[in-house]
């Protein structure tokens, strides 16, 4: 059962310049981008940096406006809603950001930031300490907590206060940007095993956005491949390492690094700069880069197509119909 769906999300940033700061043009950070999640899975979202992974969830999330498409949450357009009305779908719908520093106010203490989002959608009623506690231990952290101050803490327990804060309202999407990326990885797979076990407990849908394949492949039931601003990929996580078809995704798959020192993988290293994002190229975006690629890969732009053999398997590139 689809729990979200995005349907041709587009999102163009204007770029200015000159001395009357005139619209010179567009950086186009997502084109096209459409998907579903269903309900109690897990969609990675890949890609370098830049590609618009980041944008794609602040969009979800309503922190950006799209340019257009829409944005569908159980059967709910809330793509075009006002500030009230985003206030409401914040109850179902929460995030958790990179920096887990950044994203907490070093000027509240930790039952301050935790008692911020009952206060800002009325729930407050009586006491709400034995809550708060109860949120605080089911993220492994300490009653004492409560009392200090985020730089009190690593960077691991910063998050899983940011875990916290995300599952106080129960919400039933969580949008994960980059949750580990800025952690040690000793610690990666403490937090990333959390929120499996959260997502168990609680029947959370995840939307996990990532640089970092293996990551992805461990919390993951699908995965969507993006270049430039388009998902150029998207099928099973195992159908996806196992059976990659866009060359992009090849490359992306061979960078991952192997733990045995006996094996020898061949490196795809991709050739040239990655275009610009305000002037793409004509076609396939990856055509500049791609060295299979053929005239009609600078001709005419790829759509998402179904894999014959397994329909859940969708491919931009032309090498395969």
């Amino acid at each position: 059962m689809a729990i979200l769906e995005v349907k041709n999300l587009k999102k163009y940033f204007p770029v200015t310049g000159g001395i009357f700061l005139r619209r010179t043009g567009f950086v186009y950070a997502l084109d096209d981008v459409s998907f579903i999640v269903n309900k109690g899975e897990t969609l990675g979202i890949v890609g370098e940096s830049g590609c618009g992974k980041t944008t794609l969830g602040r969009c979800i999330m309503g922190l950006y406006d799209p340019t257009d498409g829409k944005v569908i949450i159980n059967g709910r357009d809330v793509s075009c809603l006002n500030s009230h009305k985003r206030k409401e779908l914040s109850l179902n719908l929460q995030m958790i950001f990179q920096d887990p520093f950044e994203s907490l106010d070093p000027r509240q203490t930790i039952k301050e930031i935790l008692e911020e989002k009952y206060l800002i959608h009325g729930k407050r009623i009586g006491n709400l300490v034995p809550e708060i506690s109860d949120l605080i231990k089911r993220v492994g952290l300490l009653p004492d907590t409560l009392s200090k101050f985020p730089h009190e803490f690593s960077g691991g327990q910063r998050q899983r206060i940011g875990i916290a804060r995300a599952i106080s309202l129960e919400p039933e999407i969580i949008i994960c940007d980059e949750p580990v990326s800025a952690l040690d990885v000793s610690v990666q797979s403490k937090i990333l095993n959390l929120l499996l076990e959260l997502q168990r407990i609680l029947g959370l849908t995840y939307i996990f956005i990532s640089h970092d394949l293996s990551v992805v492949k461990h919390v993951s039931d699908r995965i969507a491949v993006m270049y430039l601003g388009k998902i150029v990929e998207i099928a099973n996580a195992n159908d996806i390492y196992n059976n990659g078809q866009h060359p992009y995704t090849h490359a992306l798959l061979s960078s991952i690094p192997v733990p045995d020192p006996e094996s020898r993988r061949k490196r795809i290293v991709l050739k040239g700069e990655v275009p610009s994002v305000e002037n793409p190229p004509l076609g396939c975006r990856f055509n500049t880069r791609c060295e299979q690629a053929q005239n009609i890969c600078h001709e005419k732009e790829p759509s998402l197509f179904k894999n014959a053999k397994d329909p859940g398997h969708l491919t931009a590139c032309h090498l395969f119909f």
